[in-house]
């Protein structure tokens, strides 16, 4: 080895402050690898997919689509960035942020509770799951659904692949359910509408329809895909999953049923030779590989087929419901041009879909408040306070229940507006921890840089400019 190999190994590592190995594992192939994504697929359904684009279309036709899906492959590269760190150095992204800048733990657990305690999705799945069976007070469904998401996390022995399990099933049963009735429906019109809104073309407008609400749009374009601090939690799925230099990692498990393990926060790297950066290059294809199909494609796709949906069942009929009354009235039109066995399998599994979201939501996020809880403390036992955050959070969904939320979206929309600063900011921190702590052959291209610096720039935009024009009409 040259001496200046040397010394830009020494360099680097002292840089990265981290444990360095031999050489980074052989990659595995895209049939073991595909895991992670339906999680972070299964997140963006419960909020953007389900919810928030559909209401946007229901209110103001297919002109919009574009944006959705303008924001999810934002989301992707974002995500890439997120799972290239995690990739090359074997933790998970907090630590890296917490070694970078100093108080991010603090940002991270405050952010991450206040855009995810409003339990918004739980309430629209338990209103739609009321509905259905004649319940008048969705919000004590609610409760009990928190309740049940809380039994289901505390008894999975390993809780990646409880998590992974519940949403393969909810998305492999319940997606061609919802396309098999959107093909039903849907005319050749809705189509041509689609079609146009791809490029901007609305029914009397261009991109954007005047007296768009452009806070829910912020939220929607933040909810295509994950959202918020939730992009970041993909940093724990792929660790869990062995990507990379996270082969052997060591993930949480239930308190109950198992003793729990000590979990090493730091990781490692691998030292700067060829046959490493051959490795590397293996598991970056083969990882955006993963996400593209699972991520990007099949989200896209689930997008414009629910948006299609709505437009097809609700807009232009003279319906103007408020809040989530839209799904119910896509229901009823599905009763009506279907069959009513269809209409109440249509609620049945959006209801469960965004129970399965919620469970994502709030496995997610008690793992980011957790590790960073752990990083502030020095603790490598993160169950117990895994667990905690859990059940902390559920009482506090519940007391939010509670207090008299009557309408669903406004919690959805809340959260989401929160989740888009909350994204600007880590944005911002995630490129410049990549470009300080990763070797220089690693670190992102151009373009891909050019992506980031714009995704950037369209959240830090367009919150800004929602928050002024929020503030002046007060």
């Amino acid at each position: 080895m040259f001496l200046s190999d040397i010394v830009q190994i020494f360099r680097y590592n002292k840089l990265m402050n981290v444990k360095t190995t031999v050489q980074m594992p052989e990659a595995l192939p895209l049939s073991k690898i595909i895991g992670p994504s339906i999680i972070l697929l299964g997140l963006g359904l419960g909020s953007g997919e389900l919810i928030l684009w559909p209401y946007l279309v229901s209110k103001y036709g297919l002109g919009i689509i574009w944006a959705a899906l303008i924001g999810i492959t934002l989301q992707f590269f974002i995500n890439m960035e997120i799972e290239r760190y995690t990739l090359v150095k074997g933790e998970s992204i907090f630590v890296g942020f917490a070694r970078k800048f100093k108080h991010a733990p603090y940002w991270f657990i405050f952010s991450t509770f206040v855009a995810w305690f409003w339990p918004g999705i739980i309430a629209t799945s338990a209103k739609i799951f009321s509905e259905l069976v004649g319940i008048e007070n969705f919000q004590y469904v609610g409760i009990v659904a928190l309740i049940l998401i809380g039994v289901i996390l505390s008894l999975g022995k390993s809780l990646y692949k409880t998590v992974e399990g519940f949403q393969k099933i909810l998305i492999i049963v319940g997606v061609p359910i919802i396309v098999f009735i959107t093909l039903v429906i849907a005319r050749q019109g809705d189509y041509v509408a689609l079609t146009k809104g791809l490029v901007g073309i609305g029914e009397g407008y261009r991109f954007l329809p005047k007296g768009i609400d452009l806070l829910v749009l912020l939220g929607a374009l933040a909810y295509s895909g994950a959202g918020g601090n939730l992009n970041l939690a993909q940093s724990f799925y792929i660790k869990e999953k062995g990507y990379g230099m996270c082969k052997g990692s060591v993930g949480i498990s239930s308190v109950i049923l198992n003793k729990a393990k000590k979990i090493e926060l730091e990781g490692k790297t691998f030292k700067l030779n060829k046959a490493n950066l051959d490795r590397f290059n293996g598991w970056w294809r083969n990882i955006n590989l993963e996400h593209l199909l699972v991520f990007l494609i099949t989200g896209s796709l689930t997008i414009m087929v629910v948006a299609l949906l709505a437009y097809a069942t609700v807009y232009g009929f003279g319906i103007d419901e408020k809040g989530v009354g839209f799904i119910l009235s896509e229901a009823e039109a599905i009763r009506t041009n279907v069959l009513p066995f269809f209409s109440v399998l249509f609620m049945l599994f959006i209801s469960l879909m965004l129970f399965g979201t919620q469970l994502t939501v709030l496995d997610s996020t008690s793992r980011i408040i957790a590790e960073n809880i752990a990083i502030i403390e020095e603790k490598t036992n993160l169950s117990d306070t895994y667990y905690t955050i859990v059940w902390l959070q559920i009482v506090t969904g519940i007391l939010v229940f509670l207090s008299g939320y009557r309408d669903p979206i406004t919690l959805v929309v809340t959260g989401a507006v929160i989740n888009a600063a909350a994204m600007f900011v880590h944005i911002i921190m995630t490129y410049l921890l990549n470009k300080s702590s990763l070797y220089k052959e690693v670190q992102t291209k151009l373009w891909r840089k050019i992506i980031i610096a714009l995704a950037a720039i369209i959240f830090g935009v367009l919150l800004i400019y929602s928050l002024y024009n929020a503030f002046a009409k007060i």
